[in-house]
């Protein structure tokens, strides 16, 4: 019985190679996409709306910039750094990816082949270089998006006070040193890629690594005001929730993308990220009512991305059960550290992590990378991991070994960061300085940008307390209403404070 492919479906133009998967190619750029969108505009949103209204311009340009920057470093030089062939154990080979026959070409990871070790089959290939069925343009684009937002994730611990010519030389820099080092080593086929340290989606390489560089970043650019940091509302909580929102969603690209193809490793990614993300916000919300009496919806949202972050590391390894377990502790141990532990230090106050970064990606990403060692299952590890016969802890056998691997892996993700991000900052301090100067502190965007995120009464009008008070006194008294026992203002009326 003879059957007719759809010619839609047949590769039979050279548009469409022999080696093209269709499928794959869409679902990936859709997945970069989405992770994309996570960054922009989510947290171009989501930080423009959880600071004081004087920084959320400074603030969600801050990562618009990070966005843009990255993208040119990363073909220009960053790509093959990260996921070329192989310089060092931990480093690839800088060089530009914009060249039309390579990006044509069927995308490769050529330092990923990972040879036997041991044993009889020593030297001979274990497990064939990674070679996606689409084009590197795809990958390219794919991987971008992943530095990108850890640039801007980093952005999160400097809200609020970093001089942003000082931002402006930190991101190409830290990308280049700190970034595809992780990548490169953890993903690209370097020493710990090639160990089997598993890291299915970024829990080490994008949430540790920014949650350590951006506290260093904190510590050498100093705090800010004493005022802003006793006082620091978010200026639209509902716009903070659609920022949050567009993150959740978009992290079914983050974590589904990363098998490299639309297979059930990606589905089961996806499932496994929102069921953590919901159970984490739920845990962390129960822990708020139990000890503060409310629930808070920034609090929510902190448990949301701890769970999202902690669930990316094992993402498409962990079965269901595994993915709620995450979720209860992912949604308390961070709290802990940020409720508890982060009061009670001298150290951790001292440090001005503006949004919480270090207990929000930091401890969430490397408690993920540890429950990872513990909970991957051997089968799904089989669909994913170069290194045969990977399994956690809890299934026993060789288990144990690979809860050490996620310890070592986790120390020297921690220790590059501290030692790059210090270098990077003393050398940028030499050149500009580090933090806003206290006068533009003071005003915030305004001084630093020539712009403000709303017009307050009238258009472009800035509020002025003696004009506006007298207004409000004549209004309130031609409808009528008695102002004698009143106190405080002109004529009895009450004086008015608005927080900017």
């Amino acid at each position: 019985m003879s059957t007719t492919v759809p010619s839609g479906y047949v590769n039979n133009i050279s548009s469409t190679p022999d080696w093209l998967n269709k499928g794959d190619n869409a679902w990936q750029m859709t997945a970069a996409t989405l992770v994309g969108i996570q960054s922009m505009p989510g947290l171009v949103i989501l930080y423009g709306s959880i600071v004081k209204k004087k920084w959320a311009v400074n603030s969600a340009f801050m990562a618009l910039y990070a966005f843009a920057a990255v993208l040119i470093c990363w073909v220009i030089w960053g790509y093959k750094m990260a996921f070329g062939k192989k310089l060092l154990p931990l480093w690839g080979k800088a060089g530009p990816a914009l060249g039309q026959k390579y990006l044509v070409a069927q995308a490769a990871l050529p330092a990923t082949t990972h040879y036997f070790k041991h044993g009889a089959h020593k030297g001979e290939i274990e497990t064939a270089e990674a070679m996606p069925l689409y084009p590197m343009a795809t990958m390219v684009y794919f991987q971008f998006v992943f530095a990108a937002i850890t640039l801007i994730l980093i952005a999160g611990s400097l809200l609020g006070r970093m001089n942003i010519k000082a931002w402006m030389l930190f991101v190409p820099l830290w990308l280049t040193f700190s970034y595809t080092v992780g990548a490169f080593s953890l993903w690209g086929g370097g020493f710990l890629y090639q160990w089997g340290v598993i890291d299915y989606s970024g829990g080490y390489v994008i949430h540790l690594s920014s949650g350590i560089a951006g506290f260093t970043a904190a510590y050498w650019v100093g705090p800010r005001l004493t005022k802003d940091r006793e006082r620091f509302p978010p200026n639209n909580v509902l716009l903070t929730l659609g920022g949050a929102g567009l993150l959740w969603l978009g992290w079914a690209g983050f974590n589904g993308g990363d098998p490299y193809a639309a297979n059930i490793d990606s589905s089961m990614a996806v499932l496994n990220t929102n069921v953590c993300a919901a159970t984490s916000l739920l845990v962390w919300t129960t822990l708020d009512v139990i000890f503060f009496g409310k629930p808070s919806v920034i609090g929510a949202v902190q448990g949301m991305i701890t769970g999202l972050v902690c669930i990316t590391p094992g993402a498409g390894v962990v079965q269901g059960w595994a993915a709620i377990v995450m979720g209860c502790l992912s949604g308390s141990v961070p709290w802990f550290t940020m409720m508890v532990v982060h009061k009670r230090s001298k150290f951790l106050q001292q440090v001005d992590d503006t949004l919480g970064v270090f207990h929000t990606h930091a401890v969430a990403g490397s408690l993920g990378g540890l429950l990872t060692g513990l909970f991957a299952e051997p089968t799904l590890s089989s669909f994913f991991l170069p290194v045969t016969n990977s399994r956690g802890a809890v299934y026993g056998k060789n288990g144990g070994a690979q809860f050490g691997k996620q310890i070592v892996g986790a120390f020297f993700v921690v220790g590059w960061n501290l030692v790059v991000t210090t270098i990077i900052c003393l050398v940028i301090s030499i050149i500009v300085p580090l933090r806003m100067p206290n006068e533009q502190l003071l005003i915030g965007d305004d001084a630093v940008h020539g712009e403000e995120a709303y017009a307050l009464w009238g258009d472009g009008e800035k509020y002025d307390q003696s004009k506006h008070d007298w207004a409000m006194m004549e209004e309130t008294f031609q409808q009528g209403v008695p102002l004698e026992g009143k106190v405080g203002g002109p004529n009895g009326s009450r004086p008015v404070t608005v927080e900017l």
